[in-house]
């Protein structure tokens, strides 16, 4: 199981940075079409899809990898029993708010599946709003990770285990 989450971890990250370029691509190519008269009333669309499942799957890419802003200027002053304390606890409100996040981004996603894009009509918007419980899904996945690892420290700080 642990091979093949490593696998799903290495395509998302392709995928974040394959939809983050192309959508870069996209709005790059759009803006010399339009220099020539030529517009591409597709782009739009096209590099919003890209850049709202780039930025859900980088989310996860970046918390996984312990790369997201992180103020802790008072924490790391505190013992490392209350910090564990406080990571875990910050964990369950972030768990709890991404598990709150697939919920309503699946209805969302039943909302919008009549709504097609201006540029592609016949292309379901539910395609782009499909990026935020896919993107909570996996969050709650590397959160339950997180948890878990930082419940074990906590465990193990408390029965004075201090190389856990």
């Amino acid at each position: 199981m642990k091979k093949f989450y490593q696998q799903v971890c290495k395509a998302e990250v392709f995928l974040a940075a394959l939809c983050f370029c192309s959508s870069c691509l996209v709005i790059f190519v759009s803006a010399i079409a339009r220099s020539f008269d030529r517009p591409l009333n597709w782009s739009l669309d096209i590099s919003l899809f890209l850049f709202a499942w780039s930025v859900f799957l980088a989310a996860d890419v970046a918390m996984r990898a312990d790369k997201l802003v992180n103020v802790d200027l008072v924490v790391s002053r505190l013992p490392q029993r209350v910090q564990n304390m406080i990571t875990v606890g910050l964990y369950v409100v972030i768990l709890v708010f991404f598990i709150a996040l697939l919920g309503f981004g699946a209805r969302l996603c039943y909302t919008t599946r009549a709504r097609a894009f201006q540029g592609l009509p016949r292309v379901s918007y539910t395609w782009v709003t499909l990026s935020v419980p896919v993107g909570a899904a996996l969050q709650i996945v590397t959160v339950s990770i997180k948890l878990k690892a930082s419940l074990r420290r906590l465990t193990a700080s408390s029965s004075g285990n201090p190389g856990a």
